[in-house]
Order: structure tokens, then sequence, then C-alpha cells
């Protein structure tokens, strides 16, 4: 009993920044998303009202939820196969016997580490202006300068391209799934006459795919809720179609004080990420491969 009060003590203040830095703030927005509250005066209850203004608002109109959320669907569908691809194949890179494999495995998780924080978006707006680096690159191959971020392809290009470049935790996962497949299977389908690539398809991709699985559904979740890209690179343009949703609660709580409409929005995010996230889970026994049958 005493060791029990001990071990109590020593994880109270993490209890207590959990209750109040997390579980406080997630009752007081769905309490704040029932009220009409800007933050000034007394919140007033509303009831539904603000959900029902985020679905009522014209697809034709660039500052309504709606497109936020648009935009912030042709995000994910780019940004996440995207990125995990490319961290799969690099992670299959690495997976060679290399000299000096360990220095790439650094350099490579990198980009990882520094993220989308703000030097880095900074440093990726200047890279995407027309004087650019992109561009002055593009140059060397005689293709004339391109406005990157003033063209709704362009600029929600350069924020993908920023997803794709933090790839390195991605990487890591494959990396290590990789590592532990058994060499025994490959030697078999080697003396069976199978290919390189059929090797890769028939027997690396469906033992790997626990670990696609959790990357997938971890980058799905990340991308919803990217908000560093759109801010510091593109600002939500050009006509807000780069204006993804957390930056567009952001705006409504933070610019226009809106805060019971914006916590409105963050339910109907946090909800769109649950129910995909759900969605996975149900399909994963229809593709994702676990040698003891996906039991515990």
């Amino acid at each position: 009993m005493k060791n029990h009060k001990i071990g109590l003590l020593y994880i109270a203040p993490w209890i207590i920044g959990f209750l109040v830095l997390t579980i406080w703030p997630i009752i007081m927005s769905f309490y704040y998303s029932l009220t009409d509250y800007n933050m000034i005066t007394t919140p007033s209850f509303i009831g539904l009202k603000n959900y029902m203004s985020l679905f009522q608002s014209s697809l034709v109109n660039p500052n309504s939820f709606t497109v936020s959320l648009r935009a912030t669907i042709i995000y994910v569908i780019f940004s996440v196969p995207l990125q995990l691809v490319f961290a799969l194949f690099v992670a299959f890179v690495l997976n060679f016997k290399i000299k000096g494999i360990s220095f790439f495995r650094t350099a490579y998780y990198i980009p990882s580490i520094l993220g989308g924080n703000v030097a880095v978006g900074i440093l990726w707006r200047f890279m995407f202006n027309p004087t650019g680096l992109v561009n002055t690159f593009l140059g060397t191959f005689g293709i004339h300068s391109v406005d990157w971020l003033s063209t709704t392809a362009g600029a929600m290009f350069s924020i993908v391209l920023l997803k794709v470049w933090q790839f390195g935790s991605s990487m890591l996962i494959f990396l290590a799934a990789l590592k532990n497949l058994p060499p025994d299977l490959y030697e078999v389908a080697s003396l069976e006459g199978a290919s390189k690539l059929q090797q890769f398809f028939k027997i690396t991709i469906p033992l790997i795919t626990p670990s696609i699985f959790f990357n997938l559904v971890m980058q799905i979740s990340n991308a919803f809720q990217e908000f560093n890209g759109p801010y510091l690179v593109t600002q939500g343009g050009p006509l807000q179609t780069t204006n993804l949703a957390s930056l567009f609660i952001y705006q409504q709580a933070f610019q226009r004080y809106n805060m019971g409409y914006a916590s409105a929005a963050s339910w109907v995010l946090f909800a769109i990420i649950v129910s995909i996230t759900i969605i996975l889970f149900a399909t994963q026994r229809f593709w994702v491969y676990y040698s003891d049958g996906g039991n515990d």
C-alpha cells in the first residue's frame, strides 16, 4: 500500500498536467462548440447552430469550412501516399549493406527532426519564390520560371512536397520491418526462379503490411491536422485553396475571435479523423498480414 502511494506521488505531476492541459481543454472546447463565444463576453448557449453553420457554408465562398475541408482532403490524398512510397523506397535502399550506411540513415532522418518548423517553412517559401532555388534549378534545364505560390496547383504542390520531405519517421519504421524479414524466404524464392521485382511484391510487401498500416494511420491523422505548411509557406492562398482545416480553425479562433465556431469545426475534424481510423482498422483484416493471425 505504501509503495502504491509513493508511485501515485511520482506520477501525480503527469496526471495533473494531463487533466489540466488535455482533458479540461477537450471538455471546454466541446462546451464552446455549443455556444456563441468571442473570448471576451460570456458564452451564450446556442445548441447545434455552429455545427449547422459549418455545413451550410457555400462551396463558392472561399472562406467557408467546406472549402477548407475540401482542400484538406486533396492535401491528404496526395501527401500521404507520396510520403509512404518515398519513405519505403529510401528504407529499401538503406537496407543494403553499403559502407557508411549509418551516416546516410542519420542524414535521411534529419528532415523529420526539423519537420515543418518556422525556419524550414520560411526557407521553403524562399525556395519556391519566382527567383528561388527551385526555379533556378529548373532554369538549368531551360524550363521557364514558375510562380509556384501564386497558382492553386503550385501552392498545393509546395506544401505537399514539404510533407513528403518529412518522411524520416515512416522510413525508420519501414527499415525496422525490412530488417526483420526472414532471409530464408528470399533464398527459396531465388532457387524457384523468382525475380527481384517478384520477390519485392510477393514477399516483402505482404510481410511489412503491419508497418504500412501503422504508417498509414499515423500519417493520415497528421496530415488532416497539418498547420505549419499552409500557415508558413502559402498562408492559405491563393484564393484560400491551401487554407487547410487546421489553419481555418486557427483563423476563426484567434483572428476573428469566433471561438464557438472554431470549436465546432475542431470537433468535426476530430470526428472525420476518428471515422477514417475506424474504417482503416475495419479493413485491415483484408490486407494486413500478421504472423500470429492478428490475435493477441
